[in-house]
């Protein structure tokens, strides 16, 4: 198999099609285009639950796990609360590492207010490079669910942030050397500040203020692979303009240096909503300085597709994100 998400025919063959519900208390389980899993605790009380693991592909694991979990938690509409930590450590780490990471993991914390639950760290031989999963679990309300899970035809699309804005951001700081062959220092630091914007805390915020009906957080695949899995997760077909989406040059600019698609690049920090309320969410977001369009609309029908000017792309399931052609 390749490198990557397993593509969606293995994942529901092999995976979903043998893992059965047999709790009442489970609301939502492993499906495509869920990050969570939903937990009813008391008929009211609701838990939300999403795991994580990330290889060491640059000196930011630690952040960039943590913050992926709770954009998965946070977009599902609950409030993170917390996470455990599972760390696997080839036998040539030293302990100065280890402390890095952690470090970086609790200042994270500190910077979103939630709680390290638990941590089972270990060195072992099956591994050449560290690997942490993270699971976060959130809370929310059964009545916060029960008006968070739909995307109906008619509805509009928004996406804030930047497309490739992580995958920029890793490439900018894994292959700075290679990179300023053709480029300056201030290109590449402007490239790797864009880690910066990861969180997507602040605009889940003004979403639930204003009014969505779905969140999805982009993450491996790009925004095409999200936006199918928006379309898979609520079985509807949706339509995209390609020149609506929010690019940045430092990403235009590494990707054609490395031959690599943006669309197909991984994107933490880039939020879908589905909602009613386009145009005035998108005038929220900004007012708070946070960039957003509207790039879409949900349709009848299971094609997804994305516009180019007279051009219609079929969107298809996620493949191997673009970053590991590189990294």
């Amino acid at each position: 198999m390749k490198i990557g998400k397993i593509h969606e025919t293995i994942l529901k063959r092999s995976v979903l099609n043998q893992i059965k519900h047999r709790r009442d208390e489970v609301l939502l389980g492993p499906a495509i285009g869920k990050n969570c899993s939903i937990i009813d605790l008391n008929g009211e009380d609701l838990l939300a639950v999403s795991t994580n693991p990330l290889k060491d592909i640059m000196n930011n694991t630690g952040i960039l796990a943590v913050h992926k979990t709770v954009n998965n938690i946070a977009s599902s509409g609950a409030e993170p609360i917390g996470i455990t930590l599972s760390i696997l450590l080839p036998e040539d780490t030293e302990e100065s590492s280890l402390k890095v990471l952690i470090h970086d993991v609790d200042m994270v914390c500190k910077e979103l207010n939630i709680e390290v639950f638990g941590v089972e760290a270990e060195v072992t031989k099956v591994v050449i490079k560290p690997v942490l999963t993270v699971t976060g679990v959130g809370r929310l309300k059964k009545s916060d669910i029960e008006k968070g899970l739909a995307a109906i035809p008619g509805q509009e699309i928004v996406m804030t942030k930047w497309v490739g804005l992580e995958g920029t951001a890793i490439l900018a700081k894994a292959k700075e050397e290679e990179l300023l062959s053709r480029y300056s220092a201030a290109f590449i630091n402007g490239a790797k500040s864009m880690l910066d914007y990861i969180s997507v805390l602040p605009e889940v915020k003004i979403a639930n203020q204003v009014g969505v009906t779905s969140m999805h957080n982009v993450t491996e695949g790009g925004i095409f692979g999200a936006l199918w899995e928006l379309g898979a997760a609520f079985k509807v077909g949706l339509e995209v303009d390609l020149q609506k989406i929010l690019l940045k040059q430092e990403t235009v600019e590494i990707c054609e240096y490395f031959d690599l698609n943006p669309y197909m690049l991984i994107s933490g920090g880039c939020l879908l909503m589905v909602t009613d309320k386009a145009n005035f969410l998108v005038e929220s977001l900004r007012e708070e300085g946070i960039e957003a369009a509207v790039i879409g609309r949900i349709k009848e029908g299971n094609d997804r597709l994305v516009k180019n000017n007279d051009e219609l792309r079929f969107l298809e399931p996620s493949q191997s994100d673009e970053l590991y052609k590189v990294i």
